[in-house]
């Protein structure tokens, strides 16, 4: 019963204060050293010796920054996980309540449902203002997109998709893993999200070396996509949403995506809408097109935004109870 009221307390904990300015944030700490070890990393992939221990010469350069890259998750994933329960075990020594109060903090701090939700609907106030140049800013402080010249529709899509996408990773994935491991297990995962957001891109700068830290993210929440699309469905039938038609999208659709976990909870929720998502993207001035994920049943709107921060807030709830019961049941 306490790791289920640990993780309950922790839901309600990033509810209610998000993530105040005035705490420090573990994800800061993370990137400072993503950041720091970045230089060293490549200075190692261009050393001959361990190119050849690589198993290759001077051709070789992308191997060798795949292998060193590895370092990326044992560092952050590993001292991420060994960090956290070192510190719940010493405050459990001192008294288990510290512990306990420790842990549903950390815990908290790996989940961002309150921070997606209000991402969310502050570019749908924006747009329902008629701001389009105040919700383009918006949309680019959550989307690694152009947004300069979107028009309603497609910062819409840009919302929807981002909140979508990040049930996951926000919210079920950090949950699930306090199941199985308690604090230190959610605080790995935060490490490997954050590592993906940070060099997991497929891009001429990370291809090589954020490769083993896009993998891992990509294993870590091959579960937790697959169930957020029946959760955001049952989610679309308590708010009178086409439950049917939110699993057919998923089947349909979810693996047209080119990550292998986003089509799921992004097709979910474009089927419980009657919406399209996917199409063209800009970044940084290169087009990239999309696969689309749903039927166009109607236009894209600022209201769809408000419709799927709500289906996250459902959602997200019933996964909780499913996890807390699932704790209670495991002690």
């Amino acid at each position: 019963m306490i790791e289920a009221g640990i993780i309950a307390s922790a839901f309600i904990i990033d509810l209610a204060v998000g993530d105040p300015r005035a705490l420090p944030h573990p994800v800061v700490g993370m990137g400072y050293i993503i950041r720091k070890l970045e230089r060293p990393l490549r200075n190692l992939a261009n050393q001959r010796w361990f190119r050849k221990l690589c198993g290759g010469s001077g051709s070789s350069r992308g191997r060798a920054l795949k292998i060193a890259g590895v370092a990326y998750p044992i560092v952050l994933v590993g001292g991420s996980f060994a960090l956290t329960w070192l510190l719940i075990g010493l405050l459990f020594r001192l008294h288990p309540w510290l512990a306990y109060g420790m842990e549903a903090w950390l815990i908290s701090t790996t989940i961002a449902t309150r921070g997606l939700g209000d991402a969310g609907m502050d570019i749908y106030r924006l747009l329902k203002q008629r701001d389009l140049p105040k919700s383009r800013h918006a949309l680019s402080m959550i989307v690694g997109r152009d947004t300069d010249t979107l028009d309603e529709s497609e910062i819409t899509r840009g919302a929807v998709e981002t909140v979508a996408e990040n049930i996951v990773d926000a919210i079920l994935s950090p949950l699930l893993f306090a199941l199985i491991g308690g604090a230190p297990l959610a605080m790995a995962y935060r490490a490997a999200n954050t590592l993906d957001s940070m060099v997991g891109y497929k891009n001429d700068k990370y291809l090589d070396l954020g490769w083993a830290s896009a993998r891992f993210d990509d294993v870590a929440n091959f579960i937790p996509a697959r169930l957020s699309a029946l959760f955001i469905a049952i989610a679309a039938s308590m708010l009178r949403l086409p439950f049917k038609r939110s699993l057919r999208t998923v089947n349909r659709d979810a693996r047209l995506h080119p990550s292998p976990n986003s089509g799921f909870p992004e097709s979910a929720v474009a089927g419980a809408l009657g919406v399209q998502l996917g199409g063209l993207n800009y970044y940084k001035g290169v087009a990239s097109d999309r696969a689309r994920m749903g039927e166009p049943l109607q236009p894209l709107k600022a209201d769809h935004i408000r419709l799927t921060v709500r289906l996250m807030y459902v959602s997200s709830t019933l996964f909780l109870v499913l996890i807390v019961v699932a704790a209670a049941l495991l002690n």
